[in-house]
């Protein structure tokens, strides 16, 4: 398969937005909210998005309708292991702080929580091998004659806006993360993926997105989501309403802006260890936090603290277990980059 430049710049992107939102999460949390962080946190929400619309767009462009038949297999060894690893480091990380704190969880009820109802970030990880179970489905029943992409893209999109719609006025909250890991709030990106694959790499010769990815319908969405925060009116994260029109025409206004532009050292190098970043970066944000609470530290020492620390100390850790197989399958596989 002939490397897709794109996609380079579109997981450094996402790496970064998601690494990001975790600290200006942390800064609002440790020290004050405030309306500028919320605007920031606007272009970071499309972190999650992207990573499952690479994923997607990635397998199809390489496999079409050839999908291996240890596909699901290596899958779930690549993403379901990690999960795993990583979800007892932060469940046993979190109730020995509960402990400390002088509170009693129920160590069986808070393992269920993190391992079982995904409460914590790598719940990406149940939804991106869901997505590649309904990959696998998709070609191998042939669903493409009833679930057409471009209808299908529609249908999911309006589908998707309305879950999260319905569980931001119902004001529900599940168990863990329990609805995040649900499809249906991000079956758009199934679609959004397999259209473009359709296409590519001759996107501009489609009149549907020539005039989809004008950057005049990112800038309006942009212009109203900004309008609703000045007021008060919208909570930030990637399980939004919002944010499915705002990755849709982000990420057909980014394709066509991107086409052509070799990926430089810098986004190949973040690209490589994307995934040990992803799932790691917040083992060492608490490192800092733990620090903080010992010394106080001011916000202009903290955020680049958090910076330096978790990128850097994400980056030495997927190195270091990548030196064996077999730690490499545990904790993150580095990506190989051409």
């Amino acid at each position: 398969m002939q490397r897709i430049e794109e996609i380079y710049w579109l997981r450094f992107y996402g790496c970064l937005a998601v690494f990001l939102f975790h600290l200006v999460e942390r800064v609002e949390d440790n020290y004050l909210p405030h309306l500028t962080l919320d605007l920031a946190r606007i272009p970071l929400v499309l972190g999650t998005p992207i990573f499952i619309f690479i994923s997607i767009f990635l397998f199809s462009a390489r496999y079409g309708n050839a999908v291996p038949r240890d596909f699901l297999a290596n899958r779930f060894k690549y993403v379901m292991v990690p999960y795993l690893v990583y979800g007892l480091i932060y469940s046993l990380a979190e109730y020995l702080r509960l402990l400390a704190r002088g509170e009693q969880p129920s160590f069986g009820y808070h393992m269920t929580e993190y391992l079982v109802f995904a409460g914590w970030h790598g719940y990406f990880l149940i939804i991106a091998m869901q997505f590649y179970v309904m990959f696998w489905a998709y070609n191998r029943f042939d669903l493409r004659r009833w679930l057409p992409s471009g209808r299908w893209l529609v249908v999911g999109a309006l589908i998707s806006m309305g879950y999260w719609g319905f569980f931001r006025w119902q004001a529900i909250e599940p168990p863990g993360y329990l609805h995040w890991i649900a499809p249906v709030g991000w079956i758009y990106l199934f679609f959004l993926a397999l259209v473009l694959v359709d296409a590519y790499p001759d996107l501009d010769r489609q009149r549907w997105f020539r005039v989809f990815s004008h950057p005049a319908w990112l800038v309006a969405t942009v212009a109203v989501i900004v309008a609703f925060t000045l007021r008060g009116a919208l909570a930030y994260s990637s399980k939004e309403t919002w944010v499915v029109p705002l990755f849709l025409f982000a990420a057909l206004w980014a394709m066509a802006w991107l086409a052509g532009r070799p990926a430089t050292p810098l986004v190949k190098k973040v690209n490589e260890f994307s995934f040990g970043i992803y799932l790691a970066h917040p083992l060492f944000f608490s490192v800092v936090d733990f620090v903080t609470w010992q010394v106080r530290v001011p916000l202009w020492l903290y955020v680049p603290g958090l910076a330096v620390v978790g990128m850097s100390g994400s980056i030495l850790l997927n190195r270091l277990v990548n030196r064996a197989h077999w730690s490499g399958l545990m904790f993150g596989k580095r990506l190989r980059v051409a």
